[in-house]
C-alpha cells in the first residue's frame, strides 16, 4: 500500500499505514545502529550509537504496544525513506577514509535518520489526539522524547570535538 492510495480513506487509515511506516524504520533502524556503532571510532559516538540501539529496541516495543491498544495487527510496510538514509549512510561511510570525517558522516547519518522519526511522530502523536487516542499519544510521546534527545546529543557531540577533529 502506497501512502495516497485508494486504501487510506480515513485518518484512522492514515494513522495507522503511519504507525506501520515507523515500525519499518525503527526494525531497520535496529539491524543499521550496530554497523554504525562498528565502523565509529570516537568512543563517545560508538558508545551513543548502541545505547541509541537499546532504546530503539524500546521503541519498537512501544509500536507494538500502540498497535495492540488499537486492536490492529503488528505490521510493517516498507518505507523507502529510511532505506535511502541507511542506504545513503552506508554509501558515504564506505567512501571516507579518513576516520575523524567518518566520524562526522556518521552523525549526520543518524542525525537524518532522528530528524525523519521526529517528523512521523509528531504527526503520529497529533493525529492520535485527534483521533481521541490520547492513550497512544503518551506512549508515542515517550518515544518522540528520546528521540529528540538523541539528536541533541548528536549535535553536542559533533560541534564539541567530532567536527573540530573532522576540520583539522
Amino acid at each position: 500500500m502506497g501512502l495516497f492510495t485508494k486504501d487510506i480513506k480515513t485518518m484512522n487509515d492514515l494513522f495507522v499505514h503511519q504507525l506501520q511506516d515507523i515500525y519499518y524504520a525503527e526494525k531497520q533502524l535496529v539491524k543499521a545502529l550496530p554497523k554504525m556503532a562498528e565502523k565509529a571510532t570516537d568512543k563517545q559516538l560508538k558508545q551513543g550509537f548502541l545505547t541509541h540501539l537499546d532504546e530503539t529496541k524500546t521503541h519498537v516495543q512501544r509500536l507494538e504496544q500502540v498497535f495492540q491498544m488499537l486492536g490492529t495487527e503488528v505490521k510493517a510496510v516498507n518505507c523507502p525513506a529510511i532505506d535511502g538514509i541507511i542506504k545513503e549512510a552506508d554509501e558515504v561511510a564506505g567512501e571516507v577514509e579518513d576516520k575523524s570525517v567518518l566520524d562526522a558522516a556518521l552523525i549526520n547519518a543518524a542525525q537524518a535518520a532522528e530528524h525523519y522519526e521526529i517528523v512521523r511522530y509528531g504527526s503520529l502523536i497529533a493525529w492520535a489526539k485527534q483521533l481521541g487516542r490520547n492513550d497512544c499519544a503518551s506512549v508515542l510521546q515517550k518515544t518522540l522524547d528520546e528521540e529528540k534527545a538523541t539528536d541533541k546529543k548528536l549535535t553536542t557531540l559533533a560541534e564539541g570535538r567530532v567536527n573540530l577533529k573532522a576540520a583539522s
